[in-house]
């Protein structure tokens, strides 16, 4: 399902200006047996990779098949590489989501993290970066996420993190895609207040160098101070500012988003929380549902 003009024009439209929130269902290698395991699903349920990655398909085809999964709240929903080249009742994941539930889907691309220097954690090499982006535009994936973490307030570090995002987002905007830039805060930081500070400076230099016409969308830690990317998010070049659950409990989250009114809700483990693969679907649905609320009231 290439995404032809019109449509992009749409999900464009709805990503920019939409009331809701975009639902992150992209953990992927490390973070899956910890994923599951808060599922319900333990490390003896599957012997291998393959097996592994069959329960995390089983656990978000179930989550964008329940009823409350659907557009009146939810404007995206980030995607997982296994995830995007699947299918739900035999529909391909990016064509289900937009089509049965008018959630527009992206992708994450990044590999992981490479070992912390300068108190940051850059972006793993990406070499097939250019051919994993023309697979998922034919797919019908409308943007992209990659995530870096920062651990401390070093403005090397951080420099360092917000060039090779926007230098990799430039890429991905070339290829015709809305790229989600995620240099993530790590919420444990002692010096968090003053690593967000250097991090709005120096993506607001990286936004003003971009070529005329680049439009990014940005992924960020919940700040200590609220508003304090209000700026960011008025900027010509962005799409919208999203912002992670990082770790924070649901109503952690959803009470600190509720105070930075240009922000709107990416959240992965809030957005799961409470769910196990062993409810009946009523109380299934009914938890989610509740999620789902909670998290879109933030996010408005």
């Amino acid at each position: 399902m290439a995404t032809d003009t019109a449509t992009h024009e749409q999900q464009f439209d709805r990503i920019a200006t939409g009331e809701g929130f975009i639902a992150a269902l992209d953990q992927s290698g490390g973070s899956t047996p910890k994923a599951l395991a808060l599922y319900g699903v333990m490390e003896d349920a599957y012997s291998n990779d393959e097996e592994m990655f069959a329960e995390i398909q089983k656990m978000r085809a179930r989550i964008i098949t329940a009823p409350d999964f659907n557009s009146k709240k939810i404007l995206g929903a980030i995607l997982f590489e296994k995830t995007m080249d699947n299918a739900i009742d035999g529909t391909p994941v990016p064509t289900y989501l937009w089509e049965k539930c008018g959630v527009v889907p992206f992708l994450k691309v990044d590999k992981g993290l490479a070992d912390e220097a300068d108190g940051v954690q850059l972006m793993k090499p990406m070499p097939d970066l250019d051919a994993l982006l023309t697979r998922a535009k034919a797919a019908g994936i409308f943007g992209t996420k990659m995530r870096s973490v920062v651990k401390d307030a070093n403005a090397a570090g951080i420099k360092s993190v917000v060039a090779q995002q926007f230098e990799v987002g430039l890429q991905i905007a070339k290829a015709g895609l809305v790229p989600i830039i995620e240099p993530e805060v790590d919420i444990h930081s002692a010096s968090k207040s003053e690593a967000e500070a250097l991090l709005k400076a120096e993506i607001a230099a990286q936004l003003d160098a971009l070529p005329s016409g680049t439009k990014v969308a940005l992924k960020l830690t919940i700040p200590n101070e609220a508003g304090l990317y209000d700026s960011l998010a008025d900027h010509a070049a962005v799409v919208r500012v999203v912002a992670l659950s990082g770790g924070y409990s649901t109503d952690d989250a959803c009470e600190r988003l509720s105070k930075n009114g240009k922000m709107i809700a990416s959240f992965s483990r809030a957005l799961t929380e409470g769910l196990n693969a062993g409810m009946s679907d009523a109380d299934y649905n009914s938890a989610l549902g509740a999620n789902i609320d909670k998290i879109y009231k933030a996010s408005i």
